[in-house]
């Protein structure tokens, strides 16, 4: 089940950067301008918020299982709209549903973990998905690079929906509901809007958010302007660009390694704590070296691998620890948290690029500036405070979690509801 949602959770990665290198492709098959191509990118990106914003929330309401069936194989029928689009008006308009179908995957993966497991236990399933699909942002143009030429850019789009196909038939085999009937809200307005105030006013889920989607926009910093910075910058081959990123693939995969075998030995707030000291640290670093030692080879190699190995000690951690503070609306919190995550790395991604190709200063004062970002949610809005269950990482107890349910749940536990 966990490679599954792995997989869901991989979506918009796939969908997006294995799609980029045939920009200039689709701008010539369709007679379209630049602009209007790297459009397909703004709704597809838009698809993706909004359609968190949507289903996870509904999730709560009506149950997990539907939704995610209902919106993979909506996202498969989106590829094949996408591969056979006859001009770049259908292509941006189904580029949107492609994203708003995908966004089932990503928001509900998450609940479904947390409605399975919390404190330690939530940590490690978190870390352990991400080592299975926490490289797809890094490997996916690498993969859209040597597959543009074969098959073209429609070619890709057919593979994005063989993959849809996939994740559906594994949601169908491997994925149960895991949202009980007495756990539900109901899906009407009054319920969505107390789920949202519910999880927009827990403080420490705030903290922990925002530490995630600092985390995203470190890494979208990196993958935004390597390119550029290893072959421009550094004069390296596009051949060794890619050794570069395989590299920084598996620091990113052996931290969340790491991570997932210290679980339960060190509390998954003391990890995820070194792993924003350590991203601010390689930001400060990163910047020291391109403002002082200029294009450096091996010291700016070597604060890149940094700054993405320091990133696998903070996705898992900081995911669990959000989720467990908002325990009765999963679904809501993990929607948040998705709509966030995008908005941060749609940010950031044009920005790192401003000051031009020949440059990596714009893309470390980015890094460290969400390394900072990132502290700062960590020690004030998501501190510890002794004495509140799961403040520090460790799991909710059973009564604290009963009393925090609906009716219902509270009931089933054996909890009197006053």
């Amino acid at each position: 089940m966990l490679c599954v949602l792995a997989l869901l959770s991989a979506v918009a990665p796939l969908a997006t950067d294995m799609y980029l290198p045939g920009l200039p492709e689709v701008s010539d098959d369709l007679g379209a301008t630049a602009s209007s191509v790297q459009l397909t990118i703004t709704t597809f990106l838009a698809g993706l918020a909004i359609g968190q914003l949507v289903i996870g929330p509904l999730s709560d309401g009506i149950g997990r299982r539907r939704l995610l069936i209902g919106g993979t194989a909506l996202c498969a029928v989106a590829g094949v709209l996408c591969a056979t689009a006859p001009t770049v008006e259908v292509l941006v308009a189904t580029r949107f549903l492609q994203g708003f179908s995908g966004a089932a995957g990503i928001v509900l993966a998450r609940a479904v973990i947390a409605d399975r497991a919390s404190g330690t236990a939530a940590a490690k399933l978190f870390s352990v998905m991400m080592i299975i699909g926490g490289v797809a942002p890094v490997m996916a143009p690498l993969a859209g690079g040597a597959l543009i030429g074969p098959i073209g850019w429609r070619g890709v789009f057919w593979v994005l929906t063989g993959l849809a196909v996939v994740m559906l038939v594994g949601v169908l085999l491997l994925v149960p509901e895991t949202l009980p009937a007495d756990r539900r809200h109901g899906a009407g307005f009054a319920a969505l809007a107390r789920n949202a105030r519910y999880v927009l006013t827990n403080r420490r889920f705030l903290g922990y958010t925002l530490v995630f989607a600092s985390g995203f926009g470190a890494l979208f910093s990196y993958i935004s302007q390597s390119t550029f910075v290893v072959q421009d910058l550094l004069g390296l081959s596009p051949g060794m660009f890619s050794v570069v990123f395989a590299c920084n693939a598996a620091g990113l995969v052996g931290a969340n390694i790491i991570n997932t075998r210290l679980i339960g030995r060190v509390s998954p707030r003391r990890l995820l704590t070194g792993g924003v000291t350590a991203l601010t640290a390689a930001g400060v670093l990163l910047l020291a070296v391109v403002t002082v030692g200029g294009s450096a080879q091996w010291a700016l190699l070597g604060a890149m691998f940094c700054v993405t190995a320091s990133i696998g000690f903070i996705f898992g951690n900081a995911t669990a620890l959000a989720q467990a503070q908002v325990p009765r609306a999963a679904g809501t919190g993990s929607a948040v948290m998705g709509a966030l995550q995008f908005t941060v790395g749609a940010a950031v991604s044009p920005l790192v690029g401003i000051a031009g190709p020949d440059t990596a200063v714009p893309m470390a004062i980015s890094i460290l500036v969400m390394g900072v970002a990132a502290t700062t949610a960590l020690h004030t809005l998501a501190r510890a405070e002794d004495g509140s269950p799961g403040a520090a990482g460790q799991p909710v107890p059973a009564q604290h979690r009963a009393a925090q349910a609906p009716e219902g749940a509270q009931a089933a536990a054996g909890v009197e509801h006053p």
